[in-house]
């Protein structure tokens, strides 16, 4: 039985979780979504269940607003940030199974440049 697009993405998804909590050594985790009109990152603390700091493409002025590589750069500029505000510099970055590639390689040297480990 053929699996379908969203079951194998979920599965692509889990894979790169199971492998980033035997590396995590107790980091929190980047967490990236996208959907076809916007982009949004997470740091979540596993351990505890809590996430530290959130930003999204949806936040700020119009013109900012959108899919594109520059949205995501903002994204990851300003959680890399709110994350630094609340003390956090060392992160696993979890692409939640998409390419590393496009919208989320621009939100990753995004937070990398803005001070994010990982």
């Amino acid at each position: 039985m053929a699996l379908s697009p969203r079951d194998t993405s979920k599965r692509r998804a889990q894979r790169v979780r199971t492998h980033l909590k035997k590396v995590a050594n107790g980091r929190p985790r980047l967490s990236v979504f996208r959907s076809s009109k916007n982009i949004y990152a997470q740091i979540i603390d596993d351990e505890r269940g809590v996430t530290l700091a959130a930003a999204s493409s949806l936040e700020g002025e119009k013109k900012d607003k959108g899919a594109d590589k520059d949205a995501a750069a903002r994204v990851g500029a300003l959680v890399a940030q709110r994350a630094i505000e609340k003390g956090v510099k060392d992160v696993v970055f979890d692409r939640g199974g998409y390419l590393y590639h496009g919208r989320v390689k621009a939100l990753a040297d995004a937070a990398r440049e803005a001070g994010l480990n990982f």
